[in-house]
């Protein structure tokens, strides 16, 4: 099916290796096949090394300041060689830049908003950089509401919901012989990864064998603070730091539990994977994950950053795992965030 539509950017100038980076390149390959799609990336950055792997029409740009003439002058060129009309941004600090790039042209910017964010940005510059963005799309109920309280809106600026769909195969658990739990992400603070390795010390202390699997790159400036904890826990031998893969599904069909107490997610790409392979899930009671509940999805919600009730919560469920599995999550997610069902939403606002 080839949609009528004109070329569509997608941009996304971060350095870094997390969800909203993999989201861009996922998000790029699902539009590819319907309408010209160009993916613009920072030069040597994570997504452009993605990039040789990949089919898809790519450009970078190089650069070393949010605010940059390279920016400016490079995304112009990049405009008019394609025709393109339609940007879909993925990101914020580069658009100081980015306003500059679409001066005097005919575009359709769209913003997707996929992260949670805590300051409101309406001062005189914010208002003058947002001003010409047509569509605020925020990929869950929360970050709707959470971009219309920080983001200042242009005279012709409209707010649209759309779930960011996944690629969805009929779960295939592999019994482990021990109890076997999963975090995946970026190693960052907030995410959860400490409040999990806190909380698998019930587990020791009722000697519940296990292992855990850490599975994300590490976030530079954190890395030594993650490690020197890593290092001082006396269960260490049983917690696994994978590192970054590509092959994700094979720890999420190995797994029993699927632990996230992350601090505040728009939509978490990670946890909804984990539902969709019908993993036993558990997740702070914060951000987006009620609205998941919401949708008739079957996990577990523990109070906001209390490491004590999800180490409880993590006790309870492992000693009596087979009261917790037979999920049918599977079925809801695939309803519920169809690549048809994204996609068909994006094609009513492009140009």
């Amino acid at each position: 099916m080839t949609i009528q539509k004109k070329p569509v950017a997608i941009i996304c100038l971060s350095p870094n290796s997390g969800g909203m980076e993999l989201d861009a390149i996922s998000f790029a390959k699902k539009l590819d096949p319907h309408v010209k799609t160009i993916l613009i990336a920072k030069e040597n950055s994570f997504i452009h090394k993605q990039l040789g792997h990949e089919s898809l029409i790519f450009e970078t740009i190089n650069f070393s300041k949010m605010f940059s003439f390279s920016i400016i002058f490079n995304m112009r060129k990049i405009l008019h060689k394609y025709d393109i009309e339609n940007i879909v941004f993925f990101g914020a600090s580069e658009l100081r830049s980015l306003y500059f790039s679409f001066l005097g042209l005919d575009i359709n910017l769209i913003i997707r908003h996929s992260t949670t964010k805590s300051s409101p940005k309406k001062d005189w510059f914010h208002k003058l950089i947002y001003s010409n963005v047509n569509y605020h799309v925020s990929t869950s109920k929360h970050l709707e509401k959470n971009v219309q309280y920080i983001i200042p809106f242009g005279k012709n600026s409209k707010s649209k919901m759309i779930y960011s769909s996944l690629n969805f195969s009929k779960p295939t658990h592999t019994q482990q012989t021990t109890l076997t739990l999963v975090h995946t992400g970026r190693i960052t603070d907030g995410k959860g990864q400490i409040d999990a390795i806190y909380a698998c010390k019930s587990l020791v202390e009722n000697n519940i064998d296990f292992k855990f699997y850490i599975i994300g790159g590490f976030e530079e400036d954190y890395k030594d603070k993650f490690l020197d904890l890593y290092n001082s826990i006396t269960y260490k031998d049983k917690i696994i730091l994978v590192g970054f893969t590509n092959d994700v599904d094979s720890y999420l069909n190995a797994g029993d539990i699927f632990i996230f107490p992350s601090y505040g997610e728009g939509l978490s790409l990670s946890f909804r994977e984990a539902l969709a392979k019908n993993m036993i899930c558990i997740a702070y009671n914060n951000t987006s994950f009620p609205e998941l509940k919401e949708l008739g999805l079957d996990f577990t919600l523990v109070e906001d950053r209390n490491i004590n009730k999800l180490a409880e919560s993590l006790l309870e469920i492992s000693k009596n795992i087979n009261n917790y599995q037979n999920l049918n999550n599977y079925e809801i997610m695939r309803d519920e965030f169809s690549e048809t069902k994204e996609l068909n939403a994006y094609f009513e606002i492009f140009h």
